[in-house]
């Protein structure tokens, strides 16, 4: 009973909030309670609530006319439902008095076309006449059903539409008898001109009625679809608000400049229209070129709102002369609009040589907006990520006088609480509503792919709403009664299954012979950086989590193998989004031109984002030479490592003094890691278990003999503890095994037993070879 009282005061509360803002606020309530409720005729009353707030968050919503049918269907006594589908229903009639159009007819056509018009008049009026009477008695039925004390307006209209109808038909009446009487009057010997004015008396009278008929529709349409400038299409879009602010005041300025021009001041420095649009995938780039195209028609500085894309591939011709013409083609199609060149710094990158055309694209385009014959006919806007174009630019002293540093627009990557809006937006748009659960997922997805710069923003946000459409429609079978299911999107629709992954990173740790220290150690900080996580997620505070690390030990003792375990392990404790590894060596980053250097090392950098970056023997950057660019790597990697923050994690590998020296080079280097972990030697007995367990993977074992004689030889020649060679020698002895086997003719299964064991003699063989 409460609950009851309950629901009711919740009821009246959102048809409150209705008749005060037109929708409902927290729609999810809303779907909570549709998807909760089993009572046929609440369930009737809050699909209504749903469906009108569908409508005032978005004209002519369909989902709002499904949910209608399904509250009536519910609820036959529904008033509300019952006259919105009969309001719809009968907008789909505003073009049955279309039929009444009627040819000319002229006193001086001779008899037969006259008699053939008159037989037209007839067939039109005869057609109408039979289809009227159901629309007429639809029309009735409305209007018996809509109480005029209720629903003043609906009614006024209705009846005001059946008015016009039933003047229609009379008139129409009237129409068919005097065209009738027309038409007997041609045949006959004498002719009057009485028939003919009162055709022509009932078709002007028709045509007032069909007028004043589709003024009625148009009245609806023009109050459904209120007209939006472009203001208010840029300020409708979420987010970006210092951009909006920045195109507002453009719009002003410009329509400032158009008055003045108007009241007959001289403008000699007119404002340039040339915009730069910087921001990463997603960011509305595209949307703002559009929008700006449109203002500069709407207030009569260009004539028309076309806007022309195009990239490198239409502009950057492959032989001499060939970019002079795309170049000019492109810009004679944007006359009078907008050329728009996305990723316009990739007409002419730093290093290029040869016979790449992109600097004679710029020079081009240069040229084409300054002369006579295309200047000032039209704007070019050049759009791209931020760092790049500030480059291009910078670069390019032709193009920066032409795009003056107040049209520079910067557009932000959008938060994850404007992604999600977003989200709902694009959801809606197909008739779906995310629930709260499927927004937390959103949410959660969202983290997982910002990784870098190449984060999509609002194109991610579209490929993770039709992709959960998808995988809905792939699997879902829904029974008639279950509708409601039809416009949800769950958080089982944005759930992603995991990908098979290899064991836990503390079993693979553990599973490592040796490393003792360096698996304590490992433990302590993975314990530590779970329990930081912890106290963020509780709102505690957290002590800061220093994880770039030095990993010091001679080649072959397990430093590459536990970074890619370390990798794992931050993953798992949900630091790292990737966990992957990427492997560098200085090869990677110093390149042979000037300027180079970092932009390769940045680009390795972005690699291994939401990973680690793994670089082997690291003290190889100091170069030996003055003119070496290996100080350039380690400037840009500092730089890099404060830029990403916790979503990159570095590992310096390398021999202990020469590691030493590197931090030593670089005090932002030395102040950024924190954490040592000393490789030591494999001793014998952990050699030898490296070798078994390598050979037990491909289903191999040594004999007694072959142990003991690797025991004696690795504690007597003292090996470096290296375990690449403990592998390569385990390689040498199958291979020795497979000549001793091959060379005799053994009986298959004399062979596969024999196959498996390596002898005594394998392991002298390999030993001689590697020696």
């Amino acid at each position: 009973m409460n609950q009851q009282i309950k629901l009711n005061g919740q009821l009246i509360k959102w048809e409150k909030e209705l008749k005060e803002y037109g929708f409902i606020t927290e729609e999810n309530k809303l779907i909570n309670a549709l998807c909760s409720e089993t009572n046929p005729v609440i369930l009737s009353q809050i699909l209504v609530i749903a469906a009108f707030s569908r409508i005032g968050r978005k004209k002519g919503n369909s989902l709002a006319q499904v949910w209608m049918e399904k509250a009536l269907e519910l609820d036959p006594s529904n008033k509300k439902a019952k006259e919105f589908l009969l309001q719809d229903d009968w907008k789909k009639k505003q073009d049955i008095l279309g039929i009444l159009t009627f040819p000319s007819i002229r006193e001086t056509d001779n008899r037969t076309a006259k008699k053939k018009i008159a037989e037209q008049y007839i067939e039109i009026c005869q057609t109408f006449l039979t289809e009227a009477d159901d629309h007429l008695h639809d029309l009735t039925a409305i209007l018996d059903q809509v109480s005029p004390s209720v629903n003043k307006d609906l009614y006024a209209q209705n009846k005001k539409r059946a008015d016009l109808l039933s003047s229609a038909i009379e008139t129409t009446v009237s129409l068919l008898k005097a065209a009738e009487e027309y038409e007997q009057s041609i045949t006959g010997v004498f002719h009057t001109s009485t028939y003919y004015e009162d055709l022509k008396s009932n078709l002007t009278e028709l045509e007032k009625i069909k007028l004043e008929w589709q003024q009625l529709f148009q009245k609806e349409e023009e109050t459904e679809k209120s007209s939006e400038n472009v203001l208010d299409q840029l300020n409708e879009m979420i987010g970006m608000d210092l951009v909006k602010k920045r195109v507002n005041d453009f719009y002003r300025f410009l329509k400032y400049q158009k008055q003045r021009k108007e009241l007959g001041f001289q403008i000699k420095d007119e404002l340039s229209l040339n915009m730069i649009l910087m921001g990463n995938p997603g960011t509305g780039k595209t949307t703002i070129a559009r929008l700006l195209a449109k203002i500069y028609h709407e207030l009569g500085v260009l004539p028309r709102a076309e806007v022309v894309e195009a990239d490198r591939s239409q502009l950057v011709g492959a032989f001499i002369g060939q970019t002079e013409e795309n170049v000019r083609a492109v810009v004679e199609r944007s006359i009078g609009g907008v050329l728009f060149i996305d990723e316009a710094y990739s007409l002419k990158r730093e290093g290029q040589t040869g016979n790449d055309y992109g600097q004679t694209a710029i020079d081009t385009l240069v040229s084409l907006m300054t002369g006579k014959e295309y200047g000032g006919k039209f704007a070019v806007i050049m759009a791209g990520y931020p760092e790049e174009m500030r480059s291009f630019i910078d670069a390019n002293p032709g193009l920066r006088s032409r795009f003056p540093q107040s049209n520079f627009i910067h557009l932000p990557n959008y938060s994850n609480e404007e992604l999600i809006k977003i989200a709902e937006q694009m959801a809606a748009e197909n008739d779906y509503i995310l629930t709260d659960e499927a927004k937390i997922e959103v949410n959660h997805r969202l983290d997982q792919e910002r990784v870098d710069d190449t984060f999509g923003n609002a194109r991610t946000v579209r490929n993770l709403v039709l992709d959960a459409i998808f995988k809905k429609g792939s699997y879902l079978q829904i029974q008639d009664q279950d509708i409601l299911q039809f416009a949800l999107l769950n958080k089982v629709d944005f759930v992603v299954e995991e990908k098979e992954r290899n064991e836990p990173a503390i079993e693979q740790l553990n599973r490592l012979i040796g490393l003792d220290s360096i698996k304590e150690e490992m433990k302590s900080l993975a314990s530590f950086v779970t329990m930081q996580q912890f106290r963020r997620k509780k709102g505690l505070p957290t002590v800061p989590i220093q994880l770039h690390a030095v990993f010091t030990g001679n080649p072959g003792t397990g430093k590459t193998t536990v970074a890619k375990i370390y990798a794992e392990l931050l993953r798992e404790c949900g630091i790292l989004k990737r966990g992957h590894l990427i492997v560098a060596s200085r090869a990677d980053f110093v390149a042979g031109y000037v300027g180079q250097t970092a932009g390769k090392t940045k680009k390795r950098i972005r690699e291994a984002l939401g990973g680690v970056l793994f670089i082997d023997e690291a003290y190889s950057l100091l170069g030996q030479s003055s003119g070496d660019f290996g100080k350039e790597v380690i400037d840009t990697l500092v730089d890099e490592m404060t830029k990403h923050n916790e979503n990159l994690v570095v590992v310096l590998a390398g021999y202990p003094n020469e590691m030493d020296n590197l931090l030593e080079s670089n005090p932002g280097l030395r102040s950024r890691f924190k954490k040592f972990f000393l490789f030591p030697d494999y001793s014998a007995e952990e050699l030898l278990s490296i070798m078994d367990a390598y050979a037990q993977s491909f289903l191999y074992q040594l004999t007694e003999a072959a142990r003991s004689l690797l025991q004696e030889t690795m504690e007597e020649l003292l090996f470096n503890g290296n375990g690449r060679f403990a592998t390569n020698l385990v390689d040498e002895m199958i291979q020795a095994q497979a000549m001793r086997l091959m060379t005799g003719e053994e009986p298959d299964d004399h062979l596969v037993a024999k196959s498996i064991y390596i002898e005594e003699e394998d392991v002298k063989k390999a030993l001689d070879k590697l020696k």
